[in-house]
C-alpha cells in the first residue's frame, strides 16, 4: 500500500500536518557517501515559495537520518529518514471533515478509512509526502552515477496552462484567479540496454506505476506517445544505425519491447491543475445533507507542476535503481 520496489524498495510515511513525514529504503547498498548536503539541492527545488505560483508554505526540509548511516556512509541496513513539519495551519482545514474539496481525496478517504483518517492538509494523501519521495531520488541518483557517471537524469516543465510560455501559463492563471495544470517532460541519457523485462514488469510498467504515485499526474506517453496513432508503421519504426542500438529517430523513447535499447529514455507527463482553487465551486455538506456553495482557504500551488520536475527525476531514478540492482549491474560497486 504505501511501499515500491523489489530489491531497492521504498516505504512513505507520515502525514501533512503530523509532526514529520519520512521514507525507509530497504536493499540500500551500502557504502553510498551520504550527508545532509546530498540532499539541499533537490529538496530547495521541491519546495514551495520559491517561484511566482507556488503555495507560500516553506519548510526547512533538513533530512534527518534515523537508521542506516553511519560515519556518512550507508551501512547496509534499511536506511530511514524523515523530514519534521513545522510550518503548519492546521485550522484552515476544519470544516474539511463534513465538507470535502472537489479533486481531493478528502471523499474518497473518508470513504475507506471510517472518518479515521488525517483530514488536515490532506493528510497522508498530500503532496506534502513528495519530498520524501525526492531524498529517496537523490540516493537512487547516486547508485545510478557508480554504475556510469554519465547517466543524466533529468526533467524540465515543457508547458503551463497550454502555454510553452511558463510566465505567460503563471499569468494566465493569476488573471483567471484560478489553478492551471502543465506538461513535464524527462529525458534519461547514457542508460545500458537490457533493463527492465517484457508485458508486467516492463520498463514502461514500473515507471508508469511509479509516476502515478506523484499527485496530480493524470497521463503519461514515451517517445512519441499519442501522436503515434496517427503515424504510419514506417514513420514510426525507429531505423537501427550501429551495433549499440543507436537509432535514427527515437520515436519508441528509449524502450522497446520493455526493455531499454540504449537510447535516451524520453517521457512525459500531464500535471493537472491544483485541486486547491480560490475560485467558487459547490460541494456536498454530510452536516446539512445539502449541497454548497465551497472556496478552499488555506495555502497553495497555482500550478504544482512547477514543482514536479525533481518528484518525477525522483521516480524515474528509483526505478532504474532497482532494475539496475536486479540486472546484478551494481554488485559489489561499493
Amino acid at each position: 500500500m504505501n511501499s515500491f520496489g523489489t530489491l531497492f524498495r521504498i516505504t512513505i510515511f507520515g502525514e501533512s500536518h503530523g509532526p514529520s513525514v519520512g521514507i525507509n529504503i530497504d536493499g540500500c547498498p551500502a557504502g553510498i557517501d551520504i550527508s545532509e548536503n546530498d540532499f539541499l539541492e533537490d529538496i530547495t527545488r521541491r519546495q514551495g515559495g520559491t517561484q511566482v505560483g507556488t503555495t507560500p508554505r516553506k519548510e526547512a526540509d533538513i533530512p534527518i537520518f534515523l537508521t542506516g548511516v553511519f560515519n556518512n556512509k550507508t551501512t547496509g541496513a534499511p536506511l530511514t529518514i524523515i523530514f519534521e513539519n513545522n510550518n503548519t495551519r492546521s485550522g484552515d482545514y476544519e470544516k474539511q471533515k463534513a465538507i470535502p474539496r472537489p479533486g481531493h481525496a478528502d471523499f474518497t478517504a473518508s470513504q475507506k478509512f471510517g472518518g479515521f483518517e488525517d483530514y488536515r492538509g490532506g493528510g497522508h494523501f498530500s503532496g506534502r509526502l513528495t519530498v520524501c519521495v525526492v531524498a529517496a531520488g537523490v540516493v537512487a541518483k547516486k547508485i545510478l552515477a557508480k554504475v556510469n557517471k554519465n547517466i543524466v537524469c533529468k526533467a524540465h516543465l515543457k508547458e503551463v496552462g497550454g502555454e510553452t510560455d511558463i510566465e505567460n501559463g503563471i499569468a494566465k492563471a493569476i488573471q483567471a484567479g484560478d489553478s492551471v495544470g502543465g506538461i513535464v517532460e524527462c529525458v534519461v541519457k547514457n542508460l545500458p540496454i537490457g533493463l527492465g523485462e517484457p508485458f508486467f514488469d516492463s520498463a514502461e510498467s514500473l515507471i508508469s506505476h511509479a509516476v502515478f504515485a506523484i499527485p496530480a499526474v493524470k497521463g503519461i506517453e514515451f517517445g512519441a506517445g499519442f501522436a503515434a496513432a496517427k503515424m504510419f508503421g514506417v514513420a514510426h519504426n525507429d531505423a537501427i544505425q550501429n551495433k549499440e542500438g543507436l537509432t535514427l529517430t527515437n520515436n519508441a523513447g528509449g524502450i522497446v519491447g520493455g526493455i531499454t535499447n540504449g537510447n535516451d529514455l524520453t517521457f512525459r507527463i500531464a500535471v493537472k491543475p491544483t485541486s486547491s482553487t480560490p475560485k467558487m465551486q459547490q460541494t456536498y455538506n454530510s452536516e446539512t445533507e445539502s449541497i454548497e456553495n465551497f472556496s478552499v482557504k488555506g495555502r497553495h500551488d497555482l500550478c504544482i507542476a512547477l514543482r514536479v520536475p525533481v518528484v518525477l527525476e525522483a521516480v524515474t531514478a528509483i526505478v532504474l535503481a532497482d532494475l539496475l540492482l536486479l540486472t546484478q549491474k551494481v554488485e559489489r560497486i561499493f
